[in-house]
């Protein structure tokens, strides 16, 4: 599975290799597999107008998800994330911005894994796989560290 970022606005991720690996780790245990997966942060107002022209929604969102191809079976995504509202969501639900901005992220790649958020009980199943994916990464990947282990 090939990963990329892609920085339309700047922020900080450390252990971009084991960061790597622990985002193929999530579509094998969730029974599939990704092609390709692109990760674009970016700024409010250019996710807002993704959000516009692609989905008709006329509001600020943190994350948007796109499923575009599916090579026997095997997903290729891109992944929008609004760099502004990470940082705001982190100080509103009392996180740090490293913990956020890792929770959005394993929010895109589950949705790719079909993962669904529409609906109060869909939302809720969403949120406790980002805890179980937030608990396993960041027990296995200190922080601040180089820890190239692999996960299992």
């Amino acid at each position: 599975m090939e990963i990329n970022f892609h920085f339309q606005k700047s922020v900080t991720l450390q252990n971009r290799r084991a960061l790597k690996d622990f985002l193929r780790l999530i579509p094998s245990r969730e029974k599939t597999s990704i092609n390709q997966l692109n990760i674009i942060f970016c700024s409010d107002n250019y996710l807002l107008r993704i959000n516009k022209e692609y989905l008709n929604h006329n509001y600020f969102t943190d994350v948007i998800t796109f499923e575009l191809k599916d090579y026997n079976k095997q997903i290729t995504g891109e992944v929008y994330i609004s760099v502004d509202s990470i940082k705001k969501n982190a100080n509103l639900f009392n996180t740090s911005v490293l913990n956020e901005l890792h929770r959005v992220i394993f929010h895109g790649v589950l949705h790719l894994c079909g993962y669904k958020d529409k609906t109060p009980k869909d939302s809720l199943l969403m949120k406790s796989m980002e805890d179980k994916y937030l608990k396993l990464y960041f027990k296995d990947v200190p922080r601040g560290t180089k820890n190239n282990r692999r996960f299992t």
